[in-house]
Order: C-alpha cells, then structure tokens, then sequence
C-alpha cells in the first residue's frame, strides 16, 4: 500500500496565538508552556529544549482541554550568541478521529477570529 504524498504545511494557514497555553509529555517528561502558533494539521510549541523529531507527544490544550497525539517534525533550536528569537518545535497532529479533528478547526477558526479583531 503506497502512502499518500506528504502535505506541505505551509499550505495550509497558521494563525499567530496569544498566550493557549498547552501540557505536553513524552510518555517520561511533562512540561507545559505556550503555543505561537496553530493550524488544523499542528502547531509550533515554545520551548528552550525541544524533543528531538520524531518523538511522539501526548498533548493537551484549549479552553475545554482537547487531548491529541502529535509528533515533532522539526526544531528549532537555541543558538548561543545569534538572534533566534523563536526557539521551539514544530508538532503535526497524528491519528484525529472526526470529533478531534473538528475540535481543533474549531479552535483555529477562534484564534484566527480572535486575530483578525486585534488587527483592525
């Protein structure tokens, strides 16, 4: 069975975040911090020591706390003496049945709303 190509992410639209604050574990380590940014297929996780890609992440956010699988597909990583001011990485969604796919368009269509008041 041949897989289907991958999705660009860029295709599809992130939207910035005001402080959704988001509990994550490895299955070993529980952290909490902030995400910056969301779209349906993941989101980019603050963070000064990010997992490494491929680490699947167990993941809890949103006002009535949506619980979703997700795997880190990129980093980016600190780096001493540059002006990286966005350390962090990169989460794609994995296994969203119906009802948690559309939680989370629900929740990326409030944060887009939410965004487009602040801008006008």
């Amino acid at each position: 069975m041949t897989e289907p190509p991958p999705i660009d992410r860029r295709a599809v639209p992130r939207h910035r975040v005001e402080e959704l604050s988001i509990d994550y574990n490895d299955g070993e380590t529980f952290l909490f911090s902030y995400i910056d940014d969301i779209s349906e297929m993941g989101i980019f996780i603050r963070s000064s020591d990010p997992f490494p890609i491929g680490t699947r992440l167990s993941l809890r956010f949103g006002e009535n706390p949506l619980e979703l699988e997700g795997e880190v597909v990129w980093v980016n990583q600190i780096r001493i003496g540059s002006d990286n001011r966005n350390p962090g990485m990169g989460v794609r969604f994995c296994d969203l049945d119906a009802d948690k796919r559309e939680a989370v368009v629900e929740i990326v269509r409030t944060v887009a709303y939410l965004g487009s008041q602040t801008t006008n």
